[in-house]
């Protein structure tokens, strides 16, 4: 590298955050695609649960997104803001919004390091210390990937037609097609 290219961020700034602002555009997409197809009954449909005991569509939605938050900013050592507000379409878009505007703030930087840094973060009703290369990948990316997949199963069962392709925006598959 020549002294005039640009060092290349940290690692696990390079994992997070602009993995984050991705999930948070699949996220808005399978919100936009649902409200297209449902209509009306898209308010319902963001109370849909993908399973008896589980947080609805908008709870999921609104944990991956502070999820998405509390992992970046847990990483640079600074408490990461709690996103509040109404649960409903409108509400939703205004905390994606808000998450992206939160991350486009966070300066490569302040990653310098994190991988070794105790993170201290609540799971549940379990305190975890751990470095910060293990709280992302074994705490911080795990929770998040299971609240937008919950959020993701839900809306499925409201009756959008969703699939892989919308979850990730790498597959491709033709219109119509199932594995069953």
């Amino acid at each position: 590298m020549s002294s005039s290219e640009p060092a290349a961020p940290p690692p696990l700034y390079r994992a997070t955050v602009p993995v984050f602002l991705g999930v948070l555009d699949r996220i808005e997409a399978e919100l936009v695609r649902a409200e297209a197809r449902l209509g009306g009954g898209f308010a319902a449909a963001l109370g849909q649960r993908p399973a008896a005991g589980m947080l609805s569509v908008d709870r999921q939605v609104a944990t991956a997104v502070q999820f998405c938050l509390r992992i970046a900013f847990a990483l640079t050592g600074v408490r990461a803001p709690e996103l509040r507000g109404p649960m409903d379409a409108a509400g939703l878009k205004a905390r994606l919004a808000a998450a992206r505007e939160h991350l486009g703030s966070l300066e490569p930087a302040a990653f310098a390091g994190a991988e070794a840094r105790t993170v201290r973060e609540q799971a549940g009703f379990a305190v975890l210390d751990l470095p910060g290369e293990a709280f992302v990948h074994e705490f911080g990316l795990p929770n998040l990937y299971f609240h937008q997949a919950m959020a993701h199963v839900a809306l499925k069962q409201a009756g959008v037609p969703l699939g892989k392709h919308d979850y990730d925006g790498k597959h491709d598959y033709p219109e119509g097609f199932t594995f069953g």
